[in-house]
């Protein structure tokens, strides 16, 4: 994308911000939890992006999938829940019909979440394996969104689709017609969407739009059950060069969410990075920590070690992360598990308990 239309992207995400400064918490009812992050590396270590071929109970394995949809939360970020959804073709067009208000998945979603498609949309995908390009085919009841949702819009669709391994891009169309603009709050849609674009964005204090780079963090949030999820900021931080994205990434973990968000940290403040090293295949980044990223019982805890997996993950294209403490490999999880091994970025973020 030019960068004038980088910039109104930028624009428009300073505007979310704003929107969401004033966080609400969650109400109690009977809705669908979250299942709580999975504690050790052996629950972690099922995979990469989304292939949409997995199972989980209690639906049968033969009859269901499971996939990640992006939603927005009742503080107004757009977060992941993985669903089990019916086992057929198409399952990218299957994952943004979940997506829709009203939809399929409604009955399934904890307190507080919202599919953003409008009530009545029906929508085709169409992927072009070669080119990583999924073209998206809207009714005209995509257009009756609210203007100050288009952003999350955005977000919600792309971070949905790009979950799949044979998907990098994505294009939108308005019965048959490429959108060059959205529809409602015109955000320019000059280039196919990626998740360059970001998503919750939010500018880090000193830093300037024009001069920065993103990074995507993962920070806690909780629902009406009170189990704790994951949810991803990309947070404009000062200009960073490509090979020290992955610290820089951390560095913000550890810094913690905004104070205005109402987010969790999830890694102690006091945590410190001694050195991040990307595998010649660039496969692997080993994160070397010293031992204050333990808890009281010399052990990293479950939360830290998935924030740290997804958010190394995310910001470099690697599938694993080794975790080091003072140059040590021998490290164990809360749950004990061993992990001298390194662990694999998870398929399925947030499942939603069925």
């Amino acid at each position: 994308m030019a960068m004038k239309g980088r910039m109104r992207w930028l624009a428009a995400a300073a505007i979310i911000v704003v929107l969401t400064s004033g966080c609400s918490t969650f109400k109690d009812n009977t809705s669908q939890g979250i299942d709580p992050p999975p504690i050790g590396a052996e629950e972690m270590m099922n995979g990469g992006k989304q292939a949409g071929t997995e199972t989980s109970a209690p639906v049968s394995a033969a009859e269901s999938q499971q996939v990640t949809v992006y939603y927005k939360n009742e503080k107004g970020f757009i977060a992941p829940l993985s669903i089990n959804v019916p086992k057929k073709e198409g399952i990218a067009a299957q994952a943004l019909e979940y997506l829709v208000d009203g939809g399929p998945a409604q009955s399934m979603l904890p307190a507080g979440f919202t599919g953003l498609l409008p009530k009545g949309t029906k929508l085709t995908v169409n992927i072009n394996s070669e080119q990583k390009l999924a073209t998206v085919d809207f009714s005209k009841e995509f257009a009756a969104y609210k203007a100050e949702d288009e952003r999350r819009l955005l977000e919600a669709i792309t971070w949905t689709l790009t979950g799949f391994t044979t998907v990098d891009k994505v294009q939108l169309r308005l019965n048959g017609k490429d959108l060059k603009e959205m529809p409602v709050a015109k955000t320019p849609l000059d280039a196919p969407l990626t998740r360059a674009k970001g998503i919750n964005m939010e500018l880090a204090p000193g830093a300037e739009i024009g001069q920065s780079t993103p990074v995507t963090v993962y920070f806690s949030n909780t629902d009406a059950d009170g189990n704790r999820y994951f949810v991803p900021v990309t947070r404009m931080i000062n200009r960073t060069e490509q090979d020290q994205v992955a610290k820089a990434a951390i560095d913000q973990l550890i810094k913690g969410p905004s104070s205005s968000k109402g987010l969790s940290k999830v890694v102690a403040p006091n945590a410190e990075v001694l050195a991040v090293k990307l595998s010649e295949d660039k496969s692997t980044v080993t994160v070397d920590f010293t031992d204050k990223i333990l808890e009281q019982d010399k052990k990293i805890s479950a939360d830290a070690l998935q924030a740290v997996v997804l958010s190394v993950t995310e910001n470099t294209g690697a599938s694993k992360v080794q975790i080091m403490v003072n140059g040590d490999v021998k490290v164990t999880a809360a749950n004990n598990e061993n992990l001298s091994k390194p662990v694999i970025r998870p398929t399925n973020i947030n499942p939603v308990k069925m």
